[in-house]
């Protein structure tokens, strides 16, 4: 705790994990601050009037929330809110708002760097280095391959706009099907999956996690896609169906997969996608450049000067939708 009790001054608690968000001497300057880990969550909760959960993979919150007994609001230092957004918080009056805008940049800038290393087989070429081995081959172009976004917010919009730079055909997948947008030129229908698919030489998948999203890459997905294609996560886990991917890769019904996010993290050491060609693995890295940690402390702390000014909040999640609208960022 860094502050006295002082019932004046608002009340936050800071989930946090193995380490405290850095920098946070302005919002210590303006409230109570309990700094807890899991198994202290509940006695923080108790009484505080808002929660930064700086630790944004814990699944500590719905455990401890029966002790939010005045929580007004709630921010999460991730885009994905689903570690949050149970039944009870999705109930409740609390104000949810995400880090919305920190990641988009660097996880686009990964998802071209995995198209490039697919298409330019770095891959093979590290371990034949290693090997001492001189193979000449030929790589593929990018320039003119057809790629599908599932996906189409913020993340997914600087995806779109990195890969048609660089020559590639992008198409988005989204809520509704629409023509005319001014990063994916068309928006397929994701409830549709399956009838686009077959065009993409790459597959990114970036939506948000919702009952709808769910395991939508599935058996059915992946059999939908060229043997050419590549499919890359860097999403959610769970909108995979794991299983399903390891099939179509052991199959050869896809030709590779990049994948950052998985349905248990860390990844298994006997998960067979460790080991299977055409697999890279990043453990849910694409979006952490260095100083985002900071980032995040920047976005929370204006979010907290907000909110004790009585100002309109950044990044207010819709609890039904699971994600913030488009146009519902906030001023600035």
């Amino acid at each position: 705790m860094i502050a006295s009790e002082d019932r004046e001054a608002p009340v936050l608690a800071v989930l946090c994990g193995e380490s405290r968000p850095p920098d946070m001497r302005a919002v210590e300057s303006g409230a109570v601050v309990r700094y807890t880990d899991a198994a202290g969550l509940a006695e923080a909760l108790s009484g505080a009037d808002a929660l930064f959960v700086y630790d944004f993979l814990s699944t500590a919150v719905p455990g401890a929330w029966h002790a939010a007994d005045r929580l007004r609001w709630l921010h999460i230092a991730s885009a994905g809110v689903d570690p949050v957004l149970f039944p009870g918080l999705r109930e409740s009056d609390v104000v949810l708002t995400n880090s919305r805008g920190v990641f988009d940049d660097a996880i686009a800038e990964y998802v071209l760097g995995v198209v490039l290393a697919f298409a330019k087989d770095f891959a093979r070429s590290h371990d034949l280095q290693r090997e001492g081995r001189w193979l000449h081959r030929e790589s593929e172009r990018i320039a003119g391959r057809e790629v599908v976004v599932v996906g189409t917010g913020p993340i997914g919009r600087a995806i779109a706009r990195l890969l048609r730079a660089a020559g590639m055909q992008v198409s988005g997948a989204g809520r509704r099907e629409r023509i005319g947008d001014p990063d994916f030129g068309v928006v397929h229908e994701s409830a549709r999956l399956a009838e686009f698919l077959p065009h993409a030489d790459y597959v990114v998948a970036v939506a948000p996690l919702t009952e709808h999203t769910k395991g939508m890459f599935d058996a059915r997905a992946f059999a939908a896609m060229k043997p050419s294609a590549r499919f890359v996560n860097v999403g959610r886990g769970e909108l995979v169906v794991t299983s399903d991917l390891v099939a179509a890769l052991e199959n050869r019904t896809i030709a590779g997969a990049a994948l950052d996010v998985f349905d248990t993290e860390p990844l298994p050491p006997d998960s067979p996608l460790w080991t299977m060609p055409g697999v890279l693995i990043s453990p849910h890295m694409s979006g952490d450049f260095v100083g985002w940690r900071t980032t995040l402390v920047e976005v929370f702390t204006e979010n907290f000067r907000r909110w004790r000014a009585g100002e309109p909040l950044r990044n207010v999640v819709d609890k039904t939708l699971g994600y913030v609208p488009s146009g519902n960022q906030g001023a600035g």
